[in-house]
This record gives structure tokens, C-alpha cells and sequence, in this order.
């Protein structure tokens, strides 16, 4: 299967300084060393809890911040974002797309919908005037709003229907792969399976790849093709999503599907709930050896001492665990 993106050793330190020269002393590792690949097609889910580093990713990817350092290649082409300078960037950015997790403030309150709408072909110089409204009024109809609303602004909205918004502006450059960044985790429940239901019809309308981002493995649990598990600015196991639901081999992985609620009260009984012990390590200092072991109830003295990274096996499946082939995790 064709890759549309390939990641590799992709890194984002921020750098701590003080002291009036304002000298660097340390540098916090929000991604450290992330690889993975999208296939044209497929949605892979980027899961971890909050501060792992995985919006922080999606925005190296999109180039909204620079990373330290790794590889970035898109298309056919294997064409490297992060060598490229933002005006060489700006024809592969119609490609590459992202929904923003929070639908109140990534639309800008002073202009209407189809200015919203519009304003990606306006920068790109796509369309002429009526080619853009026709555009922008297929866009509309293609994520249930109405023809009305386009001269509406966005405060006139609830925050399902302002999402719907981003999610067309997204669509707008027709492009290849979408990064959507916890787009349902701002939303009530009852309006989170309406836009997953709706990215779900959009992908194969427009046939387009994901990069879904998310904390909750219960959201993402129908719409992921295969899954990436991070925590502290590292993937610690990639897999296909039935076999990261089921057959868990990280630790890590393991108490995320246990915080999972089961629709079946005597199925919810039987499962044992995982939590962990004490905080997230501090990025600018993380623990030696694997990442997770000082909260990992499996850890022996190889954890503390030896680093571990996740090495893709020739079926993009891998787990960064020392025990990964001794322990028998729960799954669902």
C-alpha cells in the first residue's frame, strides 16, 4: 500500500533558559524521536494522554512549528517538509490539512462562515470570486449546514455545528491527508459520534487519509485503522486497532484500554480498572532506562537501567517494552 506520509526520528526540544542573558540550561522534550507511516487511505490514531506530545507533533508535521530535528516526507515525491523553507512549503500545504481541537477559538469571530470557508482558496489563489462561493456552498452541504449560514458568524453556532465549520475549511484545498487534532474532545458526547460519523463519510467521499489525534481510546476506537501509543514524546507500541484493543503489549497501552467503559455492566464488572502510580516524569528530565517504568506495575531492574525505542517491524507493528514477549495483557 502506498505511504502518503513517512516520519522518522522526528524530535521537538523547546529550550529552557534563565538568568538575564537568558542562557540555555536544559530543553524539554515534548516529541523525542517519533517515527511512523500514514498509507493513502487509512486512518492512523495518535493516542496518549495530555502533554505526551501529540498535538505537538501534528503541528511539526504541518510545519506550524519547527521541528529540532528528523524527517518529514510526503507524497509520491518523499518530498522532506522540515528542509523545506515556508515559501517552498506553501504548494504542499494545500496537501496536508489540520482541524484544530478547540472550534470557539480557531475560528476568527469577525468574519462569516464562507469568508472562513474561502479564505485557504483567496491565499492560494485557486478559484475566481463565483467559482470560491460555489465552492464554499458545496463545502457546506457536504458537512450538513445549510446554504444560509454562509453569511452567518461563527458566535451564531453551537460548538458541533463550528467544528462542522473547521472541518470544511479544512476541506476546502481538496486536500490528501487531514491532521485532526482532538476534534471531537471540546464537544458534548451526544454531538463527538455525529463529526466522527461525518469525518468517517468525508474520508470516503473525498477518499483522504487521517492522522487522528486523541486521549480517549473509546473515541477513536471505530474510526482508526491502526493505532499509535505515546507517552513522554515517544510512540511506545504501534498496531492495527483490533490487535491494540484485544492484545495489548505495552504496559502503558494496557491501563489506557483499562479506562475504557464498557457498554455491558456484567462485561465492565469482570474488567480490572489499571491506575497508575504517581505523575507524568518532567519531559526535561525524563527517567532513564524506559520512560514509563517508574509507574509500570511490570517493571523489573532492566527497566530502570536500559533505554528502550519502538523499532517497526516489516508489518509496522512494534512495541517498545523490555517484557513485551513475558507478559499477557488485559485487553478488551
Amino acid at each position: 500500500m502506498e505511504k502518503i506520509l513517512q516520519v522518522r526520528n522526528l524530535k521537538k526540544y523547546f529550550p529552557i533558559r534563565r538568568g538575564i542573558l537568558q542562557k540555555q540550561i536544559g530543553s524539554v522534550k515534548a516529541v523525542d524521536g517519533v517515527s511512523f507511516d500514514v498509507h493513502r487511505g487509512e486512518t492512523l490514531g495518535l493516542v496518549g494522554e495530555s502533554g505526551c506530545g501529540k498535538t505537538t507533533t501534528g503541528r511539526c508535521l504541518m510545519r506550524l512549528i519547527d521541528p529540532t530535528d528528523g524527517e518529514v516526507l510526503f507524497g509520491e515525491e518523499q518530498i522532506d517538509f522540515c528542509k523545506l523553507t515556508q515559501v517552498e512549503l506553501k504548494p504542499y500545504r494545500r496537501r496536508m490539512q489540520m482541524i484544530f481541537q478547540d472550534p470557539y477559538s480557531s475560528l476568527n469571530p469577525r468574519m462569516t462562515v464562507g469568508d472562513i470557508i474561502a479564505e485557504p482558496l483567496y491565499v492560494n489563489q485557486v478559484l475566481n470570486k463565483s467559482e470560491t462561493e460555489d465552492r464554499v456552498v458545496n463545502l457546506l452541504d457536504s458537512v450538513g449546514l445549510q446554504k444560509d449560514d454562509i453569511r452567518r458568524y461563527p458566535h451564531a453556532f453551537s460548538g458541533g455545528q463550528r467544528q462542522r465549520i473547521g472541518i470544511a475549511r479544512a476541506l476546502a484545498l481538496q486536500p490528501e491527508l487531514i491532521i485532526a487534532d482532538e476534534p471531537v474532545s471540546a464537544l458534548d458526547v451526544s454531538i463527538q459520534a455525529q463529526i466522527l460519523n461525518l469525518l468517517e463519510e468525508l474520508k470516503e467521499k473525498f477518499q483522504l487519509s487521517y492522522i487522528f489525534i486523541a486521549h480517549d481510546l473509546s473515541v477513536i476506537e471505530h474510526i482508526s485503522d491502526r493505532i499509535a501509543v505515546m507517552y513522554l514524546g515517544r510512540i511506545v507500541e504501534t498496531n492495527v486497532a483490533h490487535e491494540i484493543y484485544h492484545y495489548p503489549k505495552h504496559p502503558y497501552t494496557e491501563a489506557l484500554i483499562s479506562a475504557v467503559p464498557m457498554p455491558d455492566p456484567k462485561i465492565q464488572k469482570g474488567r480490572k480498572r489499571i491506575r497508575l502510580e504517581g505523575d507524568v516524569p518532567d519531559p526535561s528530565s525524563p527517567p532513564l532506562g524506559c520512560h514509563f517504568h517508574p509507574r509500570c506495575g511490570y517493571a523489573v531492574d532492566v527497566c530502570a537501567q536500559e533505554d528502550l525505542r519502538l523499532e517497526l517491524t516489516t508489518s509496522e507493528s512494534g512495541v517498545a517494552c523490555h517484557r513485551r514477549d513475558e507478559l499477557s495483557l488485559q485487553g478488551i
